[in-house]
């Protein structure tokens, strides 16, 4: 009896050494597994691109009502402000958008930004570091919520209601063959990279944030600008006499804040 009892408490012992040691095994792999993936909360870039180009190239409506619930002043402006199909809540504006997107160059146009910009990672972080410096250059300024989308070859960057979104489809490369086919210049072309994500980014929501005082002053006006974007990226990205004029003009006054220099004339 006493023999038996001696067994049964061994092979307690083992399950429970057994069972412990999974346990750590599990916990081991979820923390690890946790410790890889990125939180969604931490990604400054909402893909809502994906979301939109899930839908347009199979139809799955429980996309577009992920598109309508999660991010539907993304959807409305898509809809309405760039691709201008009519009213977001229209009867048929859903098949109507659908519809849209059926069009060979236009499949062809999510085709390839989901091959290009499947990982976003140098964009998002580039972006974050930016805007963090954005945060201390303009401390009463708003940082926008930043987003992707897929559009017609229209706008490439697309500003307002606090929204910053990036058109994709205007990102594919000097070389890349519809552009030449639509007959976008060298020029042009050569702005239409990934390296030109961010500087549009802070380019244009500078912009929203501080027009251009007259048509006169344009000029003058974007060269503080892109003088301003090149201290949030601390890079010399834009060059120009204007960039150079903005440049002496904070040298030369050393208590001048940045929001007094885009306020000026």
């Amino acid at each position: 009896m006493h023999r038996n009892l001696t067994v049964v408490r061994l092979f307690v012992k083992k399950i429970y050494l057994i069972l412990l040691v999974l346990m750590c095994t599990c916990l081991g792999c979820e923390w690890r597994l946790r410790s890889d993936l990125r939180p969604e909360s931490d990604l400054f870039i909402e893909r809502y691109d994906r979301t939109e180009a899930f839908f347009l190239t199979t139809g799955d409506f429980s996309a577009l009502q992920q598109m309508q619930t999660h991010y539907p002043m993304q959807t409305r402006r898509l809809i309405e402000d760039v691709l201008q199909l009519g009213k977001v809540d229209d009867e048929h504006i859903n098949i109507r958008f659908l519809s849209f997107f059926q069009d060979s160059t236009l499949q062809a146009l999510i085709s390839e930004v989901g091959r290009q910009y499947d990982d976003m990672s140098d964009i998002d972080q580039s972006l974050r570091e930016s805007f963090e410096r954005f945060s201390q250059l303009f401390p009463n300024a708003e940082t926008p919520i930043v987003y992707t989308q897929i559009g017609s070859l229209d706008q490439s960057i697309v500003v307002g209601d606090s929204l910053l979104g990036i058109s994709l489809d205007k990102y594919l490369g000097a070389d890349f063959p519809l552009y030449v086919k639509y007959g976008y210049s060298e020029r042009q072309r050569s702005m239409m990279t990934r390296e030109y994500i961010v500087p549009d980014c802070l380019v244009f929501y500078l912009l929203s944030l501080y027009p251009a005082p007259s048509d006169s002053l344009h000029e003058v006006h974007m060269g503080r600008i892109q003088y301003s974007v090149n201290s949030m990226l601390k890079q010399q990205f834009f060059k120009s006499p204007y960039v150079e004029q903005a440049r002496q003009q904070m040298d030369e006054n050393k208590g001048l804040s940045f929001p007094e220099l885009l306020e000026g004339e």
